[in-house]
């Protein structure tokens, strides 16, 4: 009978290697939100009331940008009227608008001295202007506490109230962002009470009413868009005039 050799004493010269899995640049690895910076800003926020779309969405870059003592002032309360797929704020039945909320907003910019402060917001379909004019009311504390802050607001679409819109831009942001999210074939998907043409006229509507306005967008990639179609998202914003 044959002597049988343990396997562990098998050589397998022709056997390919393993792979070796590349390391994770550093610059992709979130670490656990600490400092003192991050704990000033977050009893600032407890204290004031305050909700930030940092938390709310669940962001893993809060502690790096804690710690720089910069945060996105989330407006309007942190319960959303819609469901997009891809968002982790709450959604459902909101509480009543927080009028003094733009008050202890200008105050917390204030308080921490920052030179850019960016307001976003839930939608708040339940309200006849969106909630529009919280963001207009933030905007003007904000100037009259902060003159040197440069203000950012990032909107909803208001549900084409563009009434509403006006509101928001009288108030004279330095910068209005509106994502579009997502290529057209896809936007339903991901948002179903939205509209892909509305979010193009809501960002033209924002240039036309003043040309040295800034105005962004964002989208997300990696959902199964083409390269064809991404393209075509920046030639529509693109003719609204984006910067």
């Amino acid at each position: 009978m044959a002597e049988l050799i343990p396997l562990t004493d098998v050589h397998h010269a022709d056997a390919p290697a393993a792979p070796t899995r590349a390391r994770r640049p550093e610059w992709l690895k979130a670490r656990a939100p600490a400092g003192e910076n991050y704990s000033d800003v977050l009893t600032l926020m407890r204290e004031k009331g305050l909700n930030t779309v940092c938390e709310e969405a669940r962001c893993p870059n809060i502690g790096e940008c804690w710690n720089h003592r910069t945060a996105t002032f989330l407006l309007l309360g942190d319960i959303c009227t819609r469901g997009c797929r891809y968002c982790a704020i709450g959604k459902g039945k909101p509480q009543p608008l927080d009028e003094g909320e733009p008050e202890r907003v200008a105050t917390s910019v204030a308080h921490l001295r920052l030179r850019f402060a960016v307001l976003t917001s839930v939608n708040r379909d339940d309200q006849p202007d969106g909630g529009a004019h919280i963001f207009a009311r933030s905007i003007e504390l904000i100037r009259a506490r902060t003159p040197d802050c440069q203000i950012e607001v990032l909107i909803p679409d208001f549900d084409g109230n563009w009434d509403a819109l006006q509101q928001v831009l009288d108030a004279r942001p330095d910068v209005l962002n509106h994502n579009i999210e997502s290529i057209a074939r896809l936007f339903r998907r991901f948002r179903p009470r939205a509209s892909f043409d509305q979010s193009i006229e809501l960002l033209a509507r924002a240039r036309a009413f003043d040309p040295q306005l800034v105005t962004k967008s964002g989208m997300m990639v990696g959902a199964g868009e083409t390269n064809a179609e991404v393209l075509e998202v920046l030639d529509a914003l693109r003719s609204a005039d984006v910067n």
